[in-house]
């Protein structure tokens, strides 16, 4: 089974608004519901978990309801953290399903994810026990030698740019979440990073451009546009 696993867990402080950003209503839906559209739509598919932010679970609920969102299996509650958070859900589908099966990791404010991009980190987990949406570095790149200065530049070339979804073996990902529990690694910023901080290697899948974190109001801007675009 392919298993998605959506990370709505966060309040979204950035985006400046009264209630969570995943949750904001775009052209009358709300953004969580434009993420879990891609993955329902999504025939390799098989079910959806969420990890939801507390007070929000029964509007969740709700929402999947109206707009027919029956993969939706399960929710359970976000953590302190992003790590905390994906942790959460992972254990949650590791007493749901088989070791092997493969879950994809996915933020809830990346609604434009596409259908290749799905396929891809499918087909690139099954292949390599792992598989990272990523996109090539096309700006160029400084690393700080002070507050507000650089003197040295880093090779875009040796650069990738991550994305989600990510993708591994459920089982996989437990083990290694525990495990990053026992050696003290308790805010790696996603499941990439927190498998290269235990010494594993992480394998890509393709990106796209437009699959755009919403994290500022700028973001929710060009997220509109894209709509529009698209219509």
């Amino acid at each position: 089974m392919n298993i998605a696993l959506i990370i709505a867990g966060g309040s979204g402080r950035r985006m400046q608004q009264e209630i969570p950003k995943q949750f904001i209503n775009v052209n009358d839906k709300p953004i969580i519901i434009y993420t879990l559209e891609a993955f329902q739509k999504h025939p390799d598919i098989d079910e959806i978990g969420v990890v939801c932010i507390d007070g929000w679970h029964d509007i969740l609920r709700a929402y999947t309801r109206q707009y027919r969102i029956d993969k939706l299996k399960w929710i359970v509650p976000g953590g302190e953290n992003g790590q905390d958070s994906i942790r959460n859900g992972v254990l949650e589908a590791e007493r749901r399903y088989r070791r092997e099966d493969i879950i994809l990791v996915h933020d809830a404010i990346r609604p434009l994810v596409s259908h290749d991009i799905i396929s891809d980190c499918i087909v690139q987990c099954k292949k390599y026990g792992s598989a990272i949406v990523t996109t090539p570095c096309n700006t160029a790149v400084l690393r700080k030698t002070g507050a507000e200065c650089s003197g040295e530049i880093v090779d875009r070339q040796t650069l990738a740019m991550t994305q989600t979804p990510q993708a591994f073996p459920i089982g996989r990902l437990a083990d290694a979440h525990r495990t990053a529990l026992e050696r003290g690694i308790v805010n790696s910023v996603a499941s990439c990073t927190m498998m290269i901080e235990l010494g594993e290697t992480v394998h890509f899948s393709i990106g796209s451009e437009t699959n755009i974190k919403l994290t500022t109001k700028d973001d929710l801007e060009i997220f509109k546009a894209l709509l529009a675009i698209r219509k």
